[in-house]
């Protein structure tokens, strides 16, 4: 049985949990939060909810630690601390920042001789896979990238941590006509604002300034700054009734040529349509742990992606069991 931990019982700490259920070979060693423990009630039956700033005493007793925090503040600080004392998975998906945090969480997970896998999900992931793959495939093309419509948890909650906000929630939205535009095979040249746009649904903090909140939302490096974005403030109560789901999805497509002059066109198109956003991520985690644990197991060391993991290191089959039903 691989053990798990989860540090952070937020949506995606309870996908993780979920996750862990369905896979028969892992089990839910302890579950570490910022809040009180006794507070915090966990689905998994013996589960250990313990405080974070107790983790260190379980060194020896946990595989593989999943750190469940925001990408924003809490894992480039979280993940190469952790990364000493354990295997680790994280879900950083700021794009812009993740050599910056490969590298840190890398010299802190080789020095402690541990495995640590960064920015795994499904973007960062799935469709960072899906990318390499269609690049190679069709040297002679163009990538293209579509998220939504659906809620980002790596924004809704770098939308939370602005001073004056109560609570909030992020969409991305696809511009469907620079979506047709690609799945034409036109090739066209897209800015970034060109093809998505955010929406936000904003509670602000009682005497909170709305027009600074919105100057911080919309002046955002890295998130919102290169986007055409509407901030709507709301009620708490509408927010609840309106925006409780965290459903996403999106494409990844890439159009290229083949054949001695280009004369063949072809269209790559891999496509997610989620209910819920975290339970997904959780799911997508709950395997690459699984191939952490084999990776720690033969004495690797040091920091990962998805593009360094072998598929077969994600399934609990044999390799004589793949070959014979998947292959």
């Amino acid at each position: 049985m691989i053990r798990i931990g989860i540090i952070g019982y937020g949506n995606l700490g309870r996908g993780v949990e979920c996750a862990i259920k369905q896979n028969p070979d892992m089990e839910l060693a302890a579950v570490f939060t910022r809040r009180d423990p006794q507070t915090v009630k966990v689905l998994t039956p013996g589960a250990t909810v313990a405080n974070v700033a107790d983790v260190a005493d379980w060194k020896d007793k946990i595989d593989v630690m999943i750190i469940c925090g925001g990408s924003a503040t809490d894992l480039p600080k979280q993940t190469p601390e952790y990364a000493k004392l354990f295997n680790v998975v994280d879900s950083f998906d700021t794009h812009a920042r993740i050599p910056e945090h490969f590298a840190n969480v890398d010299a802190a997970a080789k020095a402690a001789g541990k495995v640590a896998l960064i920015s795994c999900g499904w973007d960062p992931g799935m469709f960072s896979l899906n990318r390499l793959y269609a690049n190679c495939i069709l040297p002679e093309g163009k990538d293209y990238t579509f998220w939504g419509k659906g809620v980002s948890q790596g924004h809704s909650d770098a939308i939370r941590r602005i001073p004056g906000v109560k609570n909030g929630k992020q969409y991305t939205i696809p511009v469907e006509a620079a979506l047709e535009a690609v799945r034409s095979g036109s090739n066209p040249e897209l800015t970034t604002r060109q093809k998505h746009t955010r929406e936000c649904f904003v509670v602000l903090e009682e005497g909170a300034d709305a027009a600074a909140v919105e100057n911080a939302i919309k002046t955002m490096p890295n998130y919102f700054a290169d986007y055409d974005t509407t901030v709507h403030f709301i009620s708490e109560e509408e927010l609840a009734r309106d925006h409780a789901g965290i459903p996403h999805g999106g494409f990844v497509i890439r159009t290229g040529t083949t054949g001695w002059n280009g004369e063949n066109k072809h269209v790559i198109e891999y496509s997610l349509k989620l209910d819920s956003n975290p339970e997904f991520t959780s799911s997508v985690i709950a395997a690459y742990a699984r191939a952490v644990a084999k990776l720690s197991a033969e004495g690797v060391s040091g920091c990962k992606t998805v593009f360094d993991i072998a598929p077969a290191y994600l399934s609990p089959l044999s390799g004589e069991e793949m070959r014979a039903h998947l292959l």
